[in-house]
């Protein structure tokens, strides 16, 4: 119930209803406790055939004479156009709303419908241009970046070609090294700009058997990577969510050569852990792995491989699926992805 006054409607509604039984209750009261004045002297009494006077003897007036009657039907019509104000003045706060959120996840979403009240119009109409504007910001970024990390690659093979002319092993060695994780951090960059840009539909997976497939997959390339646990079919980005699962997996695997992954089902959502017992995270980066090529300092940097995309794509994927991707300490040392996807 508190919930569904923690609305605008249910605020305005409400409003309006105690305000509405305040004055009918005020009305009450007043009809109920109030006396007329007595009437006229000559119609007190009134003279009988003897002579003698009789006092007058009033009728008594029937209950739907009375104020009931037009009270009660005051005061339910009130209360339904209440009700319908209500919902009309909260229903373009409700469009708008959830056409935020499908923005949210798919800013290819379809434009907001610009109808209604004047107000609900110019509201509806400056939603869809700034849904526009944010379109065209990051489409730009993404080409302008795609185009330089592509352009990038022809000057990087030439290097690399030329390389082959350094006499100096060693300075040779150091050099093809400082080259391929430049490669492979514009490859990285590509595939998440590739990520960003892609729109893609939900549908029902079977994420239990999307699970074992990628630990078979692994396990028949030499990694060691272990599955447990049962879940029912669950609405998602398929795409989005193998991606999420391969980069945590990836993750766990070049930290801790093993991996385990653990499905936990519920009414409300799914939660997948990826458990490793590698070096692990101390707790006050666990937010900054996230961010875009960030890499630790230590066990967990860049001589273990990896550019600093991988958990950014990951968390990317999952807030797509409208869930939350966490990290944990696993028990016994070493490091648990937790990532939340709601079922409703």
């Amino acid at each position: 119930m508190r919930n569904a006054f923690n609305t605008l409607f249910g605020r305005l509604f409400g409003v309006l209803l105690v305000a509405i039984v305040l004055a009918h209750a005020l009305a009450f009261f007043w009809f109920h406790h109030y006396d007329p004045p007595p009437p006229p002297a000559k119609d007190t009494f009134v003279e009988q055939p003897d002579g003698t006077m009789r006092p007058l003897q009033k009728r008594p007036r029937p209950w739907f004479g009375g104020p009931v009657v037009p009270l009660t039907f005051q005061f339910f019509s009130l209360i339904i156009a209440a009700w319908y104000g209500a919902k009309l003045l909260s229903r373009p706060i409700q469009r708008l709303s959830e056409a935020a959120e499908r923005l949210s996840l798919d800013l290819d979403s379809p434009p907001l419908d610009e109808s209604g009240p004047r107000e609900a119009k110019q509201a509806a109409s400056t939603f869809n241009l700034m849904q526009k504007r944010i379109r065209e910001q990051v489409g730009q970024r993404a080409r302008m970046l795609g185009a330089v990390s592509h352009d990038l690659r022809t000057p990087l093979s030439r290097l690399k070609l030329r390389l082959e002319q350094i006499e100096d092993t060693k300075l040779q060695g150091q050099m093809r090294q400082d080259l391929n994780d430049m490669i492979g951090m514009l490859d990285a960059t590509l595939s998440y700009l590739h990520e960003q840009r892609t729109s893609e539909s939900r549908h029902w997976l079977d994420v239990q058997a999307l699970v074992q497939s990628i630990s078979e997959n692994a396990q028949d390339q030499g990694a060691d990577v272990q599955c447990a646990g049962t879940c029912a079919p669950l609405q998602v980005q398929p795409m989005a969510l193998r991606s999420c699962l391969n980069n945590l997996i990836d993750n766990a695997l070049r930290y801790a050569g093993t991996a385990r992954v653990e499905l936990e089902d519920s009414r409300e959502a799914l939660v997948i852990r990826v458990i490793d017992h590698g070096p692990g995270i101390a707790a006050d980066k666990r937010e900054a792995v996230f961010e875009p090529f960030y890499r630790l300092e230590g066990s967990r940097n860049r001589n273990s491989g990896g550019v600093g995309l991988g958990m950014t794509i990951a968390k990317d994927a999952v807030e797509r699926l409208g869930g939350r991707l966490s990290l944990e300490e696993t028990q016994g040392g070493g490091l648990t992805a937790v990532m939340w996807l709601p079922r409703a």
